[in-house]
């Protein structure tokens, strides 16, 4: 059971919630502090003094009074307004993710709604009603309106849909056992004002960018093995004179992985290798650093509020709701941008490799395409073909959207943040990539049992030794070159290869 108090949610444990069923609750101390700020707007709505989307409208409406008998109709009119997403439904893992971060961010007791809201969304996680969240419709400001609207269809019956079940959102409902709540308030728009989405997208990618680049590295490894790379470049001494940090990791996880070799550094004529092979842990090791950054950003991003007004009742005032920016999606946008580069170079560098090991003229002695010398076959030509593909597409989707911006709300909303768009051009750049690194290896791993067929003394590295044979495994149950990739990135996704 994790518990849900605003500050202390990590990365694993959205990961653990998102894809492994983790159970989640409200924690005492968040209730009261829930409370607290509830108890100040109840006692607000009974005074003429207007605060923006408790007793005023929304937006470029704000200036419009609500009587206090409307505040719930008012509650409910948004969510039903804001529901406006469209597209193919986000994927379950991602929904998961967010309805875990915009519990935890109530949870904080900046809000100013009901406990009640949590308690909703830890149920719906524990017995898997997933409402159905268009993929479109987010500019990322005022937060993802439009999603979490849709989430909030649910949670307030007013239909909706789920994933995974027959029937609608209130249906779902009934037959997991959860009540539906009426709209008090501040709930409307405590449900739909974050920018949760934005980092229930991103926070994964990352945790899958992570394992991807361990991955990586040990295709990396098996390829300048079989090309009987010069190792030489990944000298930590070598790495010392420019420090950055990732380089220097992705340095020694190299001869980590090259560990026993005899194929490295069997070419005595050969004094340096091609970029591709010689910088890699430079590239790989940058990749690594935009990686730490987007950690840092979205770990403070898991235990952030993103409300609007937030309820600040430390602050020695009479009006303690204060209307900021906290929603806008920028910091983790600009994150997902900066992520996507490197993930990007990650599959880039990957394809220049393994177009070595498929070119006879650079590969070393290896034969052309990675043709079986007694086999009348085409080896690994269109795989690499796949890869180009992929990576050319990332470089479309590398293109950074946080630099976008088109006013929305009558201008009230005149510079938004695309945060969105951004966290999935993220998110499908490492699909993308992790398909790119699953043929290296499908290529390195060939590559390598030619090395033993033509020398049977020849010794592997650490790294080949490890993972060759699940490779070989996988490969071997799929005629078709398109099930083997699908196959290996799977077991990437899954972490077998990091």
């Amino acid at each position: 059971m994790i518990g849900l108090d605003g500050v202390s949610l990590g990365l694993d444990d959205l990961v653990a919630v998102a894809r492994e069923g983790r159970r989640v609750a409200l924690s005492p101390a968040a209730r009261a502090e829930m409370n607290r700020s509830l108890a100040w707007v109840d006692a607000t709505l009974a005074s003429d003094a207007p605060i923006y989307g408790i007793n005023t409208g929304f937006g470029s409406l704000a200036r419009v009074r609500i009587a206090a008998a409307d505040t719930s109709l008012l509650s409910r009119n948004l969510i039903r307004s804001h529901a406006a997403g469209v597209g193919p439904a986000c994927p379950e893992d991602i929904v998961r993710a967010m309805m875990v971060l915009r519990a935890n961010a109530l949870a904080r007791g900046a809000s100013g709604c009901r406990p009640a809201l949590v308690e909703t969304l830890c149920a719906m996680l524990e017995r898997n009603v997933v409402p159905r969240v268009p993929r479109q419709g987010s500019c990322g400001s005022s937060g993802d309106l439009a999603p979490l609207s849709h989430l909030a269809l649910v949670v307030f019956g007013e239909g909706g849909e789920v994933l995974g079940r027959g029937g609608g959102g209130v249906e779902a409902m009934r037959l997991a056992g959860i009540p539906t709540l009426t709209p008090a308030a501040k709930d409307g728009l405590a449900m739909t004002n974050g920018a949760q989405l934005t980092t229930a997208i991103t926070a994964l990618a990352l945790h899958d960018a992570l394992v991807l680049l361990r991955s990586a590295e040990r295709a990396a490894a098996m390829s300048i093995e079989a090309l009987r790379g010069v190792s030489r470049a990944f000298h930590p001494a070598v790495h010392a004179l420019r420090p950055h940090p990732g380089a220097i990791e992705s340095a020694a996880r190299l001869m980590e992985l090259l560990a026993g070799s005899t194929l490295v550094d069997s070419m005595p004529e050969k004094v340096q290798d091609a970029y591709s092979l010689r910088c890699t842990p430079v590239v790989l090791g940058a990749a690594r650093d935009v990686l730490r950054y987007g950690r840092a950003v979205v770990e403070i991003e898991l235990n952030s509020v993103t409300d609007n007004p937030v309820m600040l009742m430390d602050e020695p005032v009479e009006n303690h709701a204060f209307s900021a920016g906290l929603f806008h999606g920028e910091p983790v946008g600009m994150a997902a941008d900066a992520m996507k580069i490197g993930v990007a170079e990650i599959a880039s560098l990957s394809e220049r490799r393994l177009y070595r090991l498929t070119t006879g003229s650079l590969s070393s002695r290896l034969p052309p395409a990675l043709a079986g010398r007694d086999r009348p076959d085409l080896g690994m030509l269109v795989p690499q073909t796949t890869a180009a593909a992929l990576v050319s597409e990332n470089k479309a989707l590398a293109w950074p959207m946080t630099v976008d911006s088109i006013p929305t709300c009558e201008d009230q909303e005149d510079h938004v943040a695309m945060s969105t768009t951004a966290a999935w051009r993220l998110w499908e750049v490492v699909q993308n990539s992790r398909r790119v690194v699953a043929i290296e290896l499908l290529c390195a791993a060939r590559a390598l049992r030619l090395r033993l067929e033509e020398a049977p003394g020849v010794r592997l590295g650490a790294g080949a030794e490890a993972v060759m044979p699940l490779v070989e495994e996988l490969a071997s149950q799929h005629e078709v070159a398109s099930g083997a990739i699908e196959a290996i990135a799977a077991r990437i996704a899954a972490g077998a290869f990091a």
